[in-house]
C-alpha cells in the first residue's frame, strides 16, 4: 500500500510538471505561422536551385502551380505538424518517447528496397508471376498491387512532388529524384556537361619550359631521306611529262570571250547556249509588218464593213490588231493595251513549258514486227466452198467426225441434222422439240456416238454409220435396264439420273438444272457437262459459275474456265496445279493446243488471249480482233492453225507455231477474214470447228446456214 501510494504521488507530481510544461493558445498559433512561413521558403528555395540552371518558360509554370499546391498542401501540414506536436508535448516523457519516435520515422532515406538481383533476364518471363525477381537473400521479390488509373491520378495531382518520380519497373517500385539529379538530367538535355564544376573550356598548360633549353627534345640523328630527293615522286613527275607529250592529258584551253557581239542575234548562238546543254531560247514575237506602220497605204486599212464583221467573229478568230492612218507621229495616241500585251507577254516567257525534242528520223516500216509472208504459210482456209441449208433457226453448234467425212449440227428449231460433208446431203434429222445448245461427236471412229443437249437432257444418240458389228457394238453400249442415280451420301436429291430413250434410240441423262455444254475425254470413255446448278462431278471447288470445260488431249488433265480465270486440275491427284489470269471481262470459250501447252481463250469484249503454260500464268499475247463478243475458238487438230468466231459475222484465222524449242516464242500471224454471213436479232457466227483432217473450217451462223471455208 505504501508503494502504491509513493507510485501515484509520483504520477500526480508529473502531471503537474506536463502541465506546466504545456503550450498556451497564443504560443500554438505561433508555432504554426513559423512552421508554414517556413515550409514555403523551403519550397522557394528548391525551385531556385532547381531552375537556376533552367531559363525555359515550361519549368517556371510547373514551378508557380506547383507553388500553388504548396500552399493548399502546406495548410494541410500546418494542422498535422500542430497536431503532432500536441501529442508530442502531451506525451512527453524523459527517456523512452524520443526514442521511440526515432524508430518510428516515415523518412524514405532510412529505408533499403531491396535489390533485384536477377541479372539481364527480360522481365517479360515474370509477367505471370508473382513477383519479379530475387534479391540479396534469394527470397522472392513479390510484385506489388497497382492502383486504379483514376485513384493514380487524383493521388498525382495531389501530390506537387509527382513530377520528380520515376517508375522503376526493374524493382517495382516509385523513385524521386533529388534536386542534384534533376539538375544533371537538364544539363544532359541542354547539351551540357552534366557536372556543374566541368569547365570544358580550361585554358592549355605547357608543362614544357622552351626558354633556355640546351637540348632538343629528341636525340635521334636527322634521317637521311629529309637530305636526298624522292625517286617516287621523280618517277611519278616522269610519268605524266610523258603523258603530256604523248597527247594522253590534255588541257582545257582558257575560254576567249568575243570582243564583238550582235544586239540583236539570235540567242541560240550566243553564249549561254555554251554555257547551258539545255538552253532554249525563249521565243520571240513577230517583227511589224506594213499593217502596224503608223500610215500604212489605204490597201491594209479595213473598211467599216469589215470593222462590223469584225465584231459578228469569235474573239479566237477576231484580228488582233486593226491597222489605222495617222498623218504624224504626234498625232499617234497611246497603245491603250500596252500594260495588258506585256503582262501575257511576260506570262508566256514564265509560264509557258519549252521542251527541247529530239526528232528521230525512223522508218515506220521497221517498227512492224518482221512476219512470214502469208504465201509461205499456205494452205489456210480463205474462200467459202459449200453451204449446208435446212435449218430454219439459228444453228447453236456444230462437231465434225472423226473421219471428216460427217458433222453434225443442232440448232434452236429443235432439230439436229447429221450432213455429208463433200456433199452437202442431210442424211438423218432428230426433232426434240427444244433448243439444243450443243452437239458433239465421240473422238473414237469405232463409235458413232452423237451427244446432244437439249434443256435439262443429255442424249447420247446412234448415228447409225458404220458396219454391222460397229452398230451391234453401239447398241449394246446405249442400253439402260432400270434407272440409276449415283449414291451422294448427305444428298437427298440426285443430280442427274439414267433413263433409256425409245423415241431417239438412245440415253437421256436427266440433269436438275439446264444443260448448255458437253465435251468428251480423248478415249471417248468419259465426258463432261456444264449447268448452271450442278456442274461436272468432280471433287474440285470451282470459284464461281464455270463457262467452259475441255479435257487435255494426251494427259489426265482437265481444265474448267469461270467468268475471270482458267482453272487447271490434275484428274489423278484431284488438285488445283495451276491458274490462268485472263484479265478479261468475262471469258466465252477455250481451246487447247493438240500439244497441250499451250491455251487460247475467248472473251465478251473481243478479245482473243493466248497462254503459254511453260512460260507464265499470264497471257502471252492479247489480240484485240473484233468488235463484238468472241463465241467460240478452235485449234485445228494437224495445222498450225486458230480460229476465232464472233457476233459481228466474220471469222478470224491465224496462224500459229509453236516451237519444240522452249527458248523460241509462239509465232502468230493473222492470215484471213471470212465474211459471209447475215446477222440475225444481234447475233453472228455462233460456232466454229476445223477439219480433223483438212485445213477447212466450219462456221454455224445465226441466219441459219452452215458454211465450209476451203483454201
Amino acid at each position: 500500500m505504501g508503494a502504491n501510494k509513493k507510485e501515484s504521488v509520483e504520477v500526480d507530481k508529473k502531471k503537474k510538471n506536463s502541465k506546466k510544461n504545456q503550450p498556451t493558445k497564443k504560443e500554438k498559433h505561433n508555432t504554426e505561422e513559423s512552421v508554414f512561413a517556413q515550409k514555403l521558403e523551403d519550397t522557394a528555395t528548391d525551385y531556385k536551385e532547381i531552375s537556376a540552371d533552367d531559363d525555359s518558360e515550361d519549368y517556371k509554370s510547373v514551378g508557380e502551380s506547383e507553388a500553388g499546391d504548396g500552399e493548399s498542401s502546406g495548410d494541410e501540414g500546418i494542422h498535422n505538424t500542430g497536431s503532432s506536436e500536441g501529442l508530442a508535448i502531451d506525451g512527453q516523457s524523459e527517456d523512452s518517447e524520443p526514442d521511440q519516435g526515432a524508430e518510428e520515422s516515415d523518412s524514405s532515406e532510412d529505408e533499403v528496397a531491396p535489390r533485384n538481383t536477377v541479372g539481364d533476364v527480360p522481365l517479360e518471363w515474370y509477367m505471370d508471376e508473382k513477383h519479379i525477381g530475387y534479391d540479396i537473400a534469394g527470397k522472392k521479390i513479390k510484385k506489388k498491387e497497382k492502383q486504379d488509373k483514376l485513384d493514380s491520378f487524383l493521388a498525382n495531382v495531389d501530390d506537387s512532388k509527382n513530377w520528380r518520380k520515376i517508375y522503376d519497373e526493374y524493382n517495382d517500385e516509385e523513385v524521386e529524384l533529388t534536386k542534384e539529379e534533376t539538375k544533371l538530367v537538364r544539363r544532359v538535355l541542354k547539351g551540357k556537361a552534366p557536372h556543374a564544376d566541368f569547365d570544358p573550356y580550361v585554358p592549355y598548360v605547357d608543362w614544357f619550359k622552351w626558354e633556355d633549353a640546351k637540348h632538343p627534345l629528341s636525340n635521334a640523328p636527322e634521317p637521311k631521306s629529309r637530305f636526298i630527293p624522292s625517286k617516287w615522286e621523280a618517277k611519278k613527275v616522269l610519268g605524266l611529262v610523258r603523258a603530256i607529250r604523248k597527247g594522253y592529258i590534255k588541257f582545257d584551253k582558257p575560254k576567249e570571250e568575243p570582243r564583238f557581239y550582235m544586239l540583236w542575234g539570235d540567242d541560240a548562238s550566243s553564249s549561254e547556249k555554251t554555257g547551258h546543254l539545255s538552253y532554249i531560247p525563249a521565243p520571240k514575237p513577230n517583227l511589224p509588218g506594213h499593217e502596224e506602220s503608223y500610215n500604212p497605204s489605204l490597201e491594209y486599212i479595213p473598211t467599216q464593213e469589215e470593222i462590223n464583221s469584225y465584231q459578228l467573229m469569235d474573239e479566237e478568230d477576231r484580228p488582233k490588231f486593226i491597222p489605222k492612218r495617222f498623218t504624224s507621229l504626234r498625232s499617234i495616241p497611246a497603245y491603250e493595251n500596252a500594260v495588258k500585251d506585256s503582262f501575257e507577254r511576260c506570262l508566256d516567257l514564265y509560264l509557258c513549258p519549252r521542251v527541247r525534242k529530239k526528232r528521230i528520223n525512223i522508218d515506220p516500216e521497221s517498227l512492224k514486227p518482221k512476219l512470214p509472208s502469208r504465201k509461205d504459210l499456205r494452205p489456210y482456209p480463205a474462200t467459202c466452198y459449200l453451204e449446208y441449208r435446212g435449218h430454219k433457226g439459228a444453228v447453236m453448234s456444230i462437231s465434225t467426225e472423226a473421219s471428216g467425212q460427217w458433222i453434225a449440227s443442232g440448232s434452236s428449231d429443235g432439230t439436229v441434222r447429221l450432213w455429208e460433208v463433200e456433199t452437202c446431203r442431210c442424211i438423218k434429222v432428230w426433232e426434240f422439240g427444244e433448243i439444243v445448245q450443243y452437239v458433239a461427236w465421240n473422238p473414237l471412229p469405232e463409235l458413232p456416238i452423237l451427244a446432244v443437249t437439249v434443256g435439262q437432257d443429255v442424249f447420247l444418240l446412234n448415228s447409225g454409220l458404220g458396219n454391222e458389228e460397229i452398230q451391234r457394238k453401239v447398241k449394246e453400249l446405249l442400253q439402260v435396264e432400270t434407272p440409276t442415280a449415283p449414291e451422294d451420301s448427305g444428298n437427298k436429291v440426285s443430280g442427274w439420273s439414267w433413263l433409256q430413250d425409245d423415241e431417239h434410240e438412245g440415253i437421256r441423262l436427266r440433269h436438275f438444272k439446264a444443260v448448255y455444254s458437253v465435251e468428251w475425254h480423248r478415249k471417248g470413255d468419259y465426258f463432261s457437262t456444264l449447268s448452271k446448278k450442278f456442274t461436272q462431278r468432280h471433287p474440285f471447288k470451282l470459284h464461281g459459275l464455270p463457262v467452259s470445260a475441255v479435257f487435255h488431249p494426251t494427259r489426265s488433265i482437265f481444265f474448267v474456265s469461270t467468268k475471270k480465270n482458267v482453272r487447271v486440275y490434275d484428274l489423278l491427284k484431284q488438285k488445283l496445279i495451276k491458274k490462268l489470269e485472263t484479265g478479261l471481262r468475262e471469258v466465252s470459250s477455250i481451246s487447247i493446243h493438240p500439244a497441250g501447252d499451250n491455251v487460247i481463250v475467248g472473251s465478251r469484249e473481243g478479245k482473243l488471249c493466248w497462254f503459254d503454260m511453260d512460260l507464265s500464268s499470264k497471257p502471252y499475247k492479247v489480240l484485240k480482233c473484233h468488235p463484238k463478243d468472241i463465241t467460240n475458238v478452235a485449234f485445228h487438230h494437224s495445222y498450225p492453225l486458230f480460229a476465232s468466231c464472233s457476233d459481228d459475222c466474220t471469222a478470224y484465222v491465224f496462224h500459229g507455231t509453236v516451237y519444240s524449242d522452249l527458248n523460241q516464242n509462239p509465232l502468230i500471224v493473222p492470215l484471213e477474214i471470212l465474211r459471209g454471213h447475215a446477222s440475225s436479232n444481234g447475233r453472228g457466227v455462233l460456232d466454229c470447228k476445223f477439219h480433223p483432217r483438212q485445213p477447212w473450217l466450219f462456221t454455224a451462223g445465226a441466219d441459219s446456214l452452215i458454211k465450209l471455208y476451203c483454201h
